[in-house]
């Protein structure tokens, strides 16, 4: 008999997920993932039916509307199957271990919803998929059908299903990596970056075809490689006739093919659709090779490193393309994800009124209604409302042409230009506003906040605002007041209930989002809470012996596996950012036994990185700075002294130099801090790995090296 509550919600309606929440009234006998819910299942015998999504996720919706929600197929599901509903976002350790699951048992990539079955004895999946219609179509059985056979298959098939399973499990058991007996030279950062340019789209940017996700980590390794390349001008590989150039000349030199790869996706991305052309904010991804019509659900942990990668851009290039793609970003996290407690919530969904992308799209004749002649004659050519629709009989705001071709085309100047564009996007977007909204996702996770936190932290910098600045640290400050809690760190908040603990993303990702806080503005306490971090990885996730992080922590709920995933995915490795960020800190400590996890994560990683370079961009980050440790700047002075010395060393784009400007009265720092101590006046300390050099002396010493 259905679990419900007075109201006639099922038991789902307690959760803090949004997601669980959107399922509470479903007559599906829902159990969150618990304790009660797998002992029921073993002591009645009946296999679980595990359903994985988020509450973005559109055909998560779909599947819910036809099926979830359908008494007839509620009343299969509940007398056949303990029915467990699962967070992704919330649970992503169970998500990375059945979707890695139905991989291997389905032969194809996995998503979202994910449909796993279990046997109750041992939570080893024997048949998954992902969306199921209600009726036979597109080659997918019918849901109940499908219910009704893998039920039968539970009960009379023992002997086969244990032995798929085992064989399961030594497949699982074969996919995690092995160490190998040294750490890689530079062979796979060439080949991730031959790799790329072969599947580059030249003509609009992004690698492959349809459907393009941004991929930011693969953009930052280009950005990072042509950085490295900049004093070497015969860098092999040149562009073929069409070399990218930018308002400040920044391509007269190194490999700037692989400037242009990375600028020019970027580029492409900024000014299409899957861009919001009014509000800010990236979509999830492109449906199409143009960047034109996105999947239209706005995730935190996409814009953090997308909104990180326009500071970088405009700070090669002085384009105000990056600048103002970057304003727009950190100007909608300001305004739609912050929560007033601090923190960051988690998404924007894609459907408003039961429709995906309703609120973002228009008809031409209701634009040119709201503006002006002037304004809309600007804008139509710009956005293509002069075009056919492109999105489902409507048109989305795509950038067809740049402005200054439109404004050059009418004969007007491109500042009348740039005016007319302000007043007609405020025009739309206040029209916009009075549309039904799109859901929000208002989890915070630690993760997905430490993503942005770093970016608005960077955008604070990089572009001289410090309403950035003071957003991240209002995140920051949430987070060590409400999961951060006895020396352990959470991974979930919402509704005053903080809980789940915490993944290994969420603490590699929150120690690289200290260092870059602490390269913005110093505050010890951030420096003792990296240091904490750092020692929790090491003896909650470390592997000692074969090297790398374990996704989740020693002391965790005991599951069917602990991974150890290496390649980037929609957000970066998490094994990555621990090697990179640990590396930094044990530089600027020196801390030998973090030097030897990122060490020991790299041997781990080196067969992964050789055969697949390019999907390993975080690692190779690591290892790029193994090779050649990064460059230290520790300024120590008067605080007043402090921001002129810093801005000199931190001018450009400089991703492999890490500067910390310390107030000369802070004493009793850790490690080789503690040996950098002040002078007279302001010094500066530049620090390669273990060598030092002679401290410089005066600002202009400084901003000559």
């Amino acid at each position: 008999m259905i679990n419900q509550t007075a109201g006639g919600l099922n038991r789902l309606a307690e959760s803090t997920s949004p997601y669980l929440q959107q399922h509470a009234g479903n007559p599906v006998d829902w159990w969150p993932w618990c304790d009660e819910a797998l002992t029921l299942a073993r002591q009645q015998d009946r296999p679980i039916l595990l359903s994985i999504g988020y509450s973005a996720c559109h055909w998560c919706h779909v599947m819910a509307h036809e099926s979830f929600e359908d008494p007839a197929t509620a009343e299969v599901m509940n007398r056949l199957f303990v029915n467990i509903k699962v967070d992704r976002e919330e649970r992503p350790d169970l998500d990375k271990i059945y979707q890695t699951a139905h991989q291997l048992l389905a032969r194809r990539a996995g998503g979202w919803p994910l449909t796993v079955f279990l046997t109750p004895t041992d939570l080893k999946p024997f048949f998954a998929g992902t969306y199921f219609p209600p009726e036979p179509r597109h080659g997918l059985p019918a849901f109940t059908g499908l219910l009704e056979g893998i039920a039968q298959a539970y009960h009379e098939q023992r002997d086969a299903i244990a032995t798929q399973n085992a064989s399961l499990m030594e497949a699982l058991e074969q996919l995690q990596p092995v160490p190998a007996a040294s750490i890689p030279d530079a062979a796979p950062l060439e080949g991730a970056r031959r790799q790329l340019a072969s599947s580059f789209d030249r003509t609009h940017g992004g690698f492959g075809q349809a459907p393009k996700f941004p991929h930011p980590a693969n953009l930052e390794f280009l950005l990072r490689h042509w950085a490295a390349t900049v004093a070497h001008p015969d860098a092999d590989d040149q562009p073929d006739g069409d070399p990218n150039t930018t308002p400040n000349g920044p391509a007269a030199d190194g490999d700037v093919k692989a400037l242009h790869m990375a600028l020019f996706t970027l580029e492409r991305m900024i000014r299409g659709g899957v861009n919001d052309q009014l509000g800010g904010g990236f979509c999830r991804y492109s449906v199409d090779d143009q960047w034109m019509i996105p999947h239209f659900e706005k995730m935190l942990y996409d814009n953090g490193p997308l909104l990180a990668l326009c500071c970088d851009a405009w700070q090669i290039t002085a384009d105000p393309l990056f600048h103002d793609a970057a304003c727009a970003t950190a100007d909608w996290v300001l305004a739609e994800m912050q929560a007033p407690e601090g923190g960051y919530y988690s998404a924007l969904d894609a459907d408003s009124e039961g429709e995906e992308g309703k609120f973002y799209v228009w008809t031409p004749s209701e634009v040119a209604a709201m503006l002006e002649p002037d304004e809309y004659a600007l804008i139509a050519p710009l956005y293509g409302l002069d075009q056919p629709p492109n999105f489902e009989g409507r048109w989305h705001l795509h950038g067809y042409r740049t402005l200054a071709e439109v404004a050059a085309e009418q004969g007007i100047a491109e500042e009348r230009a740039q005016d007319l564009l302000r007043q007609a996007r405020t025009k739309l977007l206040a029209a916009r506003a009075g549309r039904a909204r799109p859901g929000r996702d208002e989890k915070v996770l630690t993760a997905w906040n430490a993503l942005m936190i770093k970016a608005m932290a960077r955008a604070g910098r990089v572009l001289g605002r410090p309403d950035y600045l003071a957003s991240a640290e209002r995140a920051l400050d949430f987070i060590r007041k409400t999961l951060w809690r006895d020396g352990r760190l959470l991974a979930s908040y919402k509704d005053g209930t903080a809980h789940l603990m915490a993944y290994l993303d969420d603490h590699a990702f929150l120690l690289d989002a200290l260092l870059e806080l602490l390269q913005t503005r110093w505050r010890r306490d951030d420096l003792d809470w990296a240091m904490a971090l750092a020692d929790l990885l090491l003896a909650q996730f470390h592997d000692a012996e074969r090297g790398g992080f374990h996704f989740i922590a020693a002391d965790h709920e005991a599951l069917i596996q602990r991974p150890k995933p290496l390649g980037d995915e929609a957000m970066p490795s998490g094994n990555g950012i621990a090697a990179q960020a640990l590396q930094r800190l044990g530089h600027l400590l020196g801390e030998p036994r973090y030097l030897q996890a990122t060490e020991g994560t790299l041997r781990l990683a080196a067969e992964s990185m050789q055969r697949i370079p390019y999907a390993h961009a975080s690692l190779l980050a690591a290892l790029d700075e193994h090779l050649q440790p990064p460059e230290t700047l520790v300024i120590r002075g008067p605080a007043d002294q402090l921001p002129a010395w810093q801005a000199a060393a931190q001018r450009g784009y400089r991703p492999r130099r890490l500067v910390l400007a310390i107030p000369a009265q802070q004493a009793d720092l850790p490690g080789a801090l503690g040996d950098l101590v002040p002078g007279d006046t302001t010094r500066a300390y530049r620090c390669w790995g273990t060598r030092c050099e002679a401290p410089l002396e005066t600002i202009e010493a400084l901003a000559e090296a």
